[in-house]
């Protein structure tokens, strides 16, 4: 079971909130992400406890290739860890943004693109997110909307509170609203094409770049009902929140010991702690904790952990 050291990135729109989650005392101010496991290059976690602390999770998988990823993801993603996972805090309303798939991100020069999910963990009263188009529009008048700053208008606007999923495929508009603290689980990729930035200006008082075009050609422009994930939250069993070629998340929450059984899952498992506390023991007999805002790592090696305590974690794995 491994633990990282996290990466706080300050931001024009971030708050204060993601510390304080973490059970941490940082000087850093504007947090606005946590990037809790991560393998992008230059952006790496490193290992924070144990045998290999002070390893980057890129240097733990090319050590440990399938006892670390399984072997069916060792084939696939060879020496790439393959997802991403952050906390954010949006002091302020992000970017309105796109995620290019796979062949569009590689027509411009990308290496593959992006599909992610939000859990929420917190939420002011008045939080909201925009996810999906709210009515049809072309590409044109996308672009008409962008340069008319009137594309919040097409979109649809959620409030949002604790417990709230949305599943992000890519090509869906989408911009986590201020006054969000949620937990994001992507594919490892780091392309975002900027569609609109509410005329922000950063710190050298230089508007940010938009990427209009690329992310015209990027937007998947059906108009769906709803684009809220929904399920029915339960004690002391796994609820499946989503599933799909990129990685499958579930929701525990428990208040009596549970052993979690990974015998015929051939991949690595991630924890991210939502709320109380617990203990976990693995079947070879090593116990760690976890608590709101810890992420663990478990190898593909794992067969079982008992967990027990109060508490509430996501879990996900490819």
């Amino acid at each position: 079971m491994f633990k990282f050291k996290p990466i706080f990135k300050s931001t024009l729109w971030g708050g204060e909130k993601i510390a304080a989650f973490k059970h941490l005392d940082i000087a850093q101010h504007q947090v606005g992400e946590s990037w809790e496991i991560s393998g992008i290059p230059g952006k790496e976690t490193v290992v924070c406890e144990g045998e290999h602390t002070g390893k980057s999770l890129n240097e733990l998988v090319a050590l440990l290739g399938p006892r670390l990823l399984g072997a069916d993801n060792y084939r696939r993603f060879g020496n790439e860890f393959p997802l991403l996972v952050k906390f954010i805090d949006a002091h302020d309303d992000l970017s309105i943004q796109v995620h290019p798939d796979n062949a569009t991100a590689q027509r411009h020069g990308k290496g593959r693109g992006k599909n992610e999910m939000w859990y929420v963990l917190d939420s002011d009263a008045d939080a909201y997110l925009y996810n999906g188009l709210r009515h049809a529009i072309t590409p044109e008048e996308y672009k008409s909307m962008v340069a008319g700053h009137t594309i919040c208008e097409a979109l649809t606007r959620y409030p949002v509170r604790e417990g709230d999923v949305f599943f992000i495929p890519s090509g869906r508009i989408h911009s986590i609203g201020k006054g969000c603290l949620v937990t994001e689980i992507q594919e490892t990729s780091d392309v975002t094409y900027r569609i609109y930035d509410f005329n922000r200006r950063d710190q050298q008082g230089h508007l940010r770049e938009l990427h209009t075009h690329e992310a015209s050609e990027s937007i998947d422009y059906r108009v769906l009902p709803d684009y809220r994930t929904h399920y029915t939250p339960m004690k002391n069993m796994g609820v499946e929140l989503v599933r799909c070629p990129y990685f499958t998340t579930s929701l525990y929450d428990l208040d009596e010991p549970m052993t979690i059984d990974y015998d015929d899952l051939d991949s690595f498992v991630i924890l991210i702690g939502v709320k109380g506390g617990g203990t976990l023991t693995d079947d070879t007999g090593h116990l760690t904790t976890l608590r709101a805002g810890e992420s663990i790592l478990l190898p593909a090696t794992t067969k079982a952990i008992q967990v027990e305590g109060e508490v509430s974690f996501l879990e996900t794995y490819v």
